[in-house]
This record gives C-alpha cells, sequence and structure tokens, in this order.
C-alpha cells in the first residue's frame, strides 16, 4: 500500500515538474518572438530618421532666392521639426515601454502596445515620403526639366524637318504652321531665362506648355496633308460622281427622295468650308472624325444605288412569279366557292369548313387591291424599290400561305370523293362476297345451319343496308361512312371466313366417315363411334362428330387423330 502510495506522489510530482517545464519554455519562446517585433519597430523607426530629408533641405536652401521659395523651405524645416522633435521622441517612448512590459510579462498590453506602435509608424513613414518627395520636386526640377526640354527640342526638330520636307502639302495655311514653330522656339527662350530665376514653378508650367505645344504641332504636321486632300480633292470628287449617279437614276425614273442627297450635298459643302476655315487656324478638334464620316457616307450612297438597282431587278422578277401564284389562287378559290352550294348538298362540310373558304376568298381579294395599288405606285414612281420589293415580298408570303390553306382544302374535299367513289366500290365487292358465301352453303347439302351463322349474316346484310343510306343520304357524312364500311367489310368476312371453315369441317368429316366403314364391320368400337357420330352430324354438332369419329378410328390406328388434325390445319 505504501509503495503504490509513493508510486503515484512521484508520478504527480513529475507531472508538476513536466507542466512548469512547458510553462518556461513557452513563456521563452513567446518573450523572445515580442522581444524580436519591438526590434524591428526599432528599425523602422530608424530608417525614418536616416531619411535624407535634411540633405535634400540644405540643397533647397542653397537655391532659395525669392519669397515664394523661402514660404516653402520653412514650411519644409517646420514639418521635419515636428517629424525630429515630436513624433520620433514619442515612438521612442513606446518602445521603451514595450520593453518594460516584456520583462515584465504582460503580454496582452503588450500586444495592443506594439499595434499602436505600427500604426504611428506606418502614418510617419507616409508623412516622411510625401515631405521627401515635394522637396526632391524642387532639387531635382533643375535636372528633371532640363533633360525633359531636350527630348522636347529633339522632338520639335524632327516635327520641322517632315514638315520642310513636304511643306508644299501644307499650302494655304504654311504661314499659320511656321508661326506655331516661332512661337514654341519662343517658349524654349523663356524657359532658359526662367531657368536662370531659378522660378521652378514657373518653371514646371512652361514645361507643361511647351509639351503640349509641340503634341499640338506634331499631330498638326500629320494629320494636315491628309485632311487638305479630302477636303479640297477626294469629297468635292464624290460629290461630283453621287451627283451625277444621282441625276441618271432620277432620270431611269427610280424614286431617290428618300436618300435626301442633294440637301446633305448642300450640307457637306457647308461642312466642309467649316472646316478648312478651323484648319487655318491649327484647330483640328474632331476634324478627322467628321470628314471620316463623310466619306463613310458618301461610300454608303454607293451601296445604296446599287441596291435600288438589285431591288430593280428583284421587284420586276418576283412580279412576275407573284403574278403567276395569285392568279393560280384567285382560280381555285373562285371555283370552289362555285361549288360551294353543291358540295354542302352532297358532303356534309363543318362550318369551320366553309368559313375557311370565305375567310380565303376574303384575303385574296385583299392581295389583289394591295397588287394593284403597288402596281400602281410603280408605275407612279411613288416609291423606291428598296420599299416595294420588301411589300411584295408580304404579299408573297401571305399568298403562299394561302396556298397552303388552299391545298389542305383541295386534299379534304378530293379525299371525300374519293371515300364515296371507293365506299361504293366496296359496297359491291362486299355484296359479291357475301352472295359467294351464301352460294357456296346451298352448293353443300347440309342437314342442319347452325344459328349463329344465321346470327353473323344477317348482321353482315344489316350493315351493308348501313352502308347504302349513307350513301343515299344527302349531305354524305364521310367520317360516318368510312365507319359503315368497315363494319361492314368486317361482318361480311367473318361470314364468309364461318362458311369456310363450317364447310371445310363437314367435307373433312365426310371423308373420315368414309375412311372408318372399313373397320366397322369387324371392330364394334368403332362402329358405335359412327353410329354416334352421324346422329351429331344430323343434328349439326359437324365439329364434335368429327372429334368422334377420329377418337373412334384411332382406337384402330393408333395416331391416326393427329394425322387427321394435322391435314385439317394444312387445309
Amino acid at each position: 500500500m505504501v509503495n503504490k502510495t509513493l508510486i503515484i506522489f512521484t508520478i504527480y510530482i513529475v507531472t508538476i515538474i513536466l507542466l512548469i517545464i512547458i510553462f518556461v519554455i513557452r513563456n521563452s519562446k513567446q518573450n523572445k518572438k515580442l522581444t524580436q517585433a519591438i526590434s524591428e519597430l526599432e528599425k523602422e523607426k530608424n530608417l525614418i530618421i536616416n531619411a535624407p530629408i535634411l540633405n535634400e533641405l540644405s540643397k533647397v536652401e542653397a537655391l532659395v532666392k525669392d519669397d515664394k521659395l523661402k514660404y516653402k523651405y520653412d514650411n519644409w524645416q517646420h514639418k521635419f521639426d515636428d517629424i525630429r522633435n515630436i513624433y520620433i521622441p514619442k515612438i521612442t517612448d513606446m518602445l521603451l515601454e514595450a520593453d518594460d512590459l516584456v520583462s515584465r510579462k504582460k503580454y496582452k498590453e503588450l500586444r495592443l502596445l506594439l499595434a499602436d506602435i505600427e500604426l504611428k509608424i506606418y502614418k510617419l513613414k507616409e508623412k516622411t515620403n510625401k515631405l521627401l518627395s515635394e522637396i526632391k520636386e524642387i532639387t531635382l526640377s533643375e535636372e528633371k526639366n532640363r533633360n525633359q526640354i531636350v527630348k522636347l527640342k529633339n522632338k520639335y526638330r524632327g516635327i520641322k524637318q517632315d514638315y520642310e520636307k513636304n511643306k508644299a502639302d501644307y499650302k494655304p495655311i504654311n504661314n499659320q504652321i511656321e508661326l506655331q514653330f516661332e512661337n514654341i522656339e519662343k517658349r524654349f527662350q523663356e524657359f532658359e531665362i526662367v531657368m536662370e530665376k531659378k522660378d521652378y514653378d514657373e518653371i514646371n508650367y512652361l514645361v507643361k506648355g511647351i509639351t503640349e505645344m509641340i503634341d499640338h504641332i506634331e499631330y498638326v504636321v500629320k494629320e494636315v496633308p491628309a485632311i487638305l486632300i479630302m477636303c479640297n480633292e477626294l469629297i468635292p470628287n464624290k460629290i461630283a460622281d453621287i451627283s451625277n449617279l444621282y441625276i441618271k437614276m432620277t432620270r431611269d425614273l427610280y424614286q431617290l427622295d428618300y436618300l435626301n442627297v442633294e440637301y446633305n450635298i448642300k450640307e457637306t459643302e457647308k461642312k466642309v468650308k467649316d472646316i478648312l476655315d478651323r484648319v487655318k487656324v491649327l484647330n483640328l478638334e474632331d476634324v478627322v472624325f467628321e470628314l471620316k464620316t463623310i466619306v463613310t457616307y458618301y461610300d454608303s450612297l454607293y451601296n445604296d444605288f446599287e441596291y435600288e438597282k438589285l431591288c430593280k431587278k428583284t421587284f420586276e422578277s418576283n412580279v412576275k412569279s407573284f403574278k403567276v401564284k395569285l392568279v393560280r389562287t384567285n382560280k381555285i378559290i373562285n371555283n370552289l366557292i362555285g361549288q360551294l352550294d353543291s358540295l354542302k348538298e352532297t358532303y356534309d362540310l363543318s362550318k369551320d369548313d366553309v368559313n375557311r373558304l370565305h375567310i380565303i376568298n376574303t384575303e385574296v381579294k385583299k392581295i389583289k387591291d394591295s397588287y394593284n395599288n403597288l402596281m400602281d405606285c410603280s408605275k407612279n414612281h411613288t416609291f423606291p424599290y428598296s420599299r416595294m420589293v420588301k411589300e411584295l415580298d408580304v404579299l408573297i408570303i401571305k399568298v403562299s400561305k394561302l396556298e397552303e390553306s388552299l391545298n389542305y382544302d383541295l386534299k379534304t374535299i378530293g379525299s371525300m370523293k374519293e371515300d364515296e367513289v371507293r365506299a361504293r366500290e366496296q359496297l359491291d365487292n362486299i355484296k359479291n362476297l357475301l352472295k359467294k358465301a351464301k352460294n357456296r352453303i346451298r352448293l353443300y347439302n347440309i342437314p342442319v345451319i347452325p344459328d349463329n351463322y344465321f346470327v353473323e349474316l344477317q348482321d353482315a346484310s344489316d350493315a351493308i343496308k348501313e352502308i347504302q343510306k349513307e350513301l343515299n343520304k344527302k349531305p354524305i357524312n364521310i367520317e360516318t361512312l368510312n365507319i359503315r364500311v368497315d363494319t361492314a367489310r368486317d361482318l361480311v368476312f367473318k361470314v364468309f371466313n364461318t362458311t369456310n371453315s363450317l364447310l371445310k369441317t363437314i367435307v373433312m368429316l365426310e371423308e373420315t366417315m368414309v375412311y372408318g366403314n372399313r373397320y366397322r364391320s369387324y371392330k364394334e368400337k368403332v362402329n358405335e363411334g359412327l353410329i354416334m357420330a352421324e346422329k351429331l352430324f344430323f343434328k349439326g354438332e359437324y365439329k364434335k362428330a368429327l372429334e368422334v369419329t377420329m377418337n373412334a378410328i384411332d382406337y384402330v390406328e393408333p395416331g391416326i387423330h393427329n394425322k387427321i388434325m394435322k391435314a385439317y390445319n394444312e387445309n
């Protein structure tokens, strides 16, 4: 018992020691990590202090020659003093406080403090970078602007050389372009003067102005030759060509008013004159776009003229085919309307069928009126061919739809006539088949005819009479007639098949009995079977009589029953 207690106590002590070791190691790692974070923030702070602001400020101090730059210099110096004397010391104090919290192991407070220090360093870094950037705009201004001016001068010389090579292409605005070159050269001279004065605000303004002037003259030198060609040659030539085509086509009786060609030519001439006036003062804003729009418009007119010519050919061709369709459709509907009373008397047409024919007749008349109006417009040249082609296409579609509907009606009426003729033909065939069945029954001297045969015969005869009744009705209901014909045909075939089956059984019975007579004199069982079969025969039970006969003979000739049945089924 003592040993057991000792073991438990030992385990307890070891566990506590392990927990203490883990706690110490964990705190040590956490302490190290936080100390490293403080060191990183200390580095960030030192980088801010070491920024070359003071060096750049000393450069500005050497450049100060007027009150404007003096004011900027004092403002920057004040901002730098605030950074150096207020913000940096405050961050330093916070970092010292962080070291103290590490030593006292107040990690929760330490983390909040580190986050605050990090935020303050970030904001101070932004202030420092902004201040340094503002100062460098002055300290690097001379070098930067000098380099920019050198590039601008090289660009300017290249533009001027391009102009001099093709000077003739710029008439009559050479003076305006050369004046602009002179203005740019004056600006270069002004730049040198301002650089001497160290007026950096004015320098920036001048560099920006020179850049814009050179970009503008570059665009002028590049675009003006093409603009002058379009204004003085290309567009006037297109106007002259379009005018000639327009006059020729109007003389050929094309209706082109919808294109407003004459009005648009006048407006184009005004617009071109306005563009030339703007070009003379080197105002090229939207000029290229406007000229390209004008050229595109006149190119589209060529397409419009060609389209009108094509539409004329299409219209003349489509009119011929449409007229044929219309005449054919009109003839068919007139024939149907003329025969409508007769058809209604002969066949049981539905109201929908009759109404559809009247609707088609009305629609055909409307299409004829529309077609006549369209042809009047064509003769009077009221509308352009492009419009008349579309209207004719609409009429063609309407006639095609009416043709489809008429074809359906013609098929329906034709089907009715065909069904009537077919019903009369089938009536004759059905009568002949029934007559043939009756004649076959009469040819055989059958002692008893089964009752079901007379029932089937009566049903078939009644069905034939129903066909005759339907054919005699006015109007004929084709659907009912077809049903009567199908019913009668099925019933007559049933009588015919029953007759064949009955006669086949009787013939087979007679032949089997004759075959069995050979055993009658010396086989009493066969004799008894045949006597029984004869009795059944005269009672009209022919199938039963055949079965009894086959069984009797099977007594003498085993297997004869199967042979007779096989022969029966094959026949």
